[in-house]
């Protein structure tokens, strides 16, 4: 009997912030589960508190989008968003951002040619203690900005 994997795109309202993208919505490829449950398969660009890989509980509207409600569960990936600085070492390469967390097994996708950001998944049992001095010492190089979209305790306390 063959299984069929059905891909969805799931939805999230965005808070507005100050300075930051005017979207008010991202769409997340996700992995159904059930009548209203999925798996999040890339990295979110601008929804905080979730994470590649975590399951989510989603409502579907009457024009078929469906709107995530809330976190189930979570993975353990953390999400992590690089900027690459223009004028800085780099010249805001995201390619030179990719090469530089590589050793630590990080995925990450580029937002747009204009606005290089990289969003990396950082997997559950990482090397995050690795991964954050290279992030801080990269943004005090002058390399980077970087943010925290989603992340565990083990993040925090590595």
């Amino acid at each position: 009997m063959e299984s069929t994997v059905e891909k969805i795109k799931v939805w999230f309202r965005l808070v507005p912030r100050e300075g930051w993208f005017p979207q008010d919505t991202e769409g997340l490829w996700a992995t159904r589960l059930s009548a209203d449950t999925a798996r999040v398969q890339n990295v979110p660009f601008l929804q905080d508190g979730v994470a590649e890989g975590d399951v989510v509980r989603f409502q579907t509207d009457s024009e078929g989008l469906h709107w995530a409600v809330e976190r189930v569960s979570a993975s353990g990936n953390c999400t992590i968003r690089v900027v690459p600085v223009p004028s800085g070492p780099l010249g805001g390469s995201p390619q030179a951002v990719h090469q530089h967390l590589s050793r630590f097994g990080l995925g990450g996708e580029v937002f747009s040619e204009d606005f290089p950001m990289v969003a990396f998944n950082a997997p559950a049992g990482g090397d995050f203690h690795g991964t954050k001095a290279l992030l801080t010492q990269g943004q005090e190089d002058g390399w980077w900005h970087y943010e925290v979209g989603c992340a565990t305790d083990e993040w925090w306390n590595a």
